[in-house]
């Protein structure tokens, strides 16, 4: 069966290049990247980038495929896995995302969204990343934790149109937003779900605002004590990679069955 790897912000999908090796070595070759448009895959010229537009965008992804696939997202890449756990499940067979605290009712979005969020300091943050060299955004990414080689390439990508769709995507998620869309987690319960708790994560929420939506949408949760946002850079991607594996073999019996 086809995995299906949705990365998030401001990233690339170079942000998988660790996990998808190990994932590889586990038996598991059968991969597939999507980008949503504007972090490492164009804007088409009529793309809403809001939740609902790249909801949207995703559900056209995977209606491509001739069978359900099973769906891994990070960061807003996450969200949208969930979102379309709740409402598509026709279209995946497994889920898998690190973002599920953001749809708890308490979640405070983090100091760097609020900016985002904002008129006129959104538009200021971007304006000064775009004034940063490569170099100086990837040293940025590897200080927050991003292993040091994909860093360099993720900061590469960062224009005015990942900017853009920044602003828009985070303006359309400012809170009573992903409260709301909480209230339906139960639904995504209908296919196996997993959540991916790092301990060292502090942008999607508390570890028990993670785990009490996991439990709200049927998901197991599995710990990766000590790994932050970008666990999947994380020594080799060896700990995401073997928590995907668990995850697989449990439900299916092993891969492929």
């Amino acid at each position: 069966m086809t995995i299906v790897l949705v990365n998030g912000n401001p990233e690339t999908p170079a942000i998988w290049d660790l996990l998808s090796e190990r994932l590889s070595e586990a038996g598991h070759a059968d991969q597939v990247r999507l980008a949503p448009p504007g972090f490492g895959a164009p804007v088409p010229k009529d793309f809403h980038a809001t939740i609902d537009g790249y909801r949207n965008w995703l559900v056209a992804a995977l209606e491509e495929f001739r069978t359900p696939v099973d769906l891994v997202g990070h960061d807003v890449g996450g969200s949208r896995v969930i979102h379309v756990a709740m409402d598509r499940p026709d279209l995946i067979r497994t889920w898998c995302s690190d973002t599920i605290g953001t749809f708890d009712p308490d979640y405070i979005w983090h100091e760097n969204a609020q900016i985002w969020q904002r008129s006129g300091d959104g538009e200021q943050w971007v304006a000064q990343q775009l004034a940063l060299s490569s170099e100086q955004r990837a040293e940025n990414l590897r200080s927050r934790g991003m292993q040091s080689t994909i860093a360099t390439e993720v900061a590469k990508h960062f224009d005015e149109r990942m900017g853009a769709c920044i602003l828009s995507l985070y303006r359309s998620s400012a809170q009573p937003t992903m409260a709301q869309l909480g209230n339906q987690l139960p639904a995504a319960a209908t296919r196996p779900g997993l959540a991916i708790v790092a301990t060292e994560d502090h942008f999607v929420g508390t570890d028990q605002q993670r785990l009490r939506s996991a439990r709200r949408a049927g998901a197991r949760a599995e710990i990766l004590d000590g790994c932050g946002h970008w666990w999947m850079t994380e020594a080799g991607g060896e700990a995401g990679a073997a928590a995907l594996d668990r995850f697989w073999s449990s439900v299916h019996g092993g891969y492929g069955h």
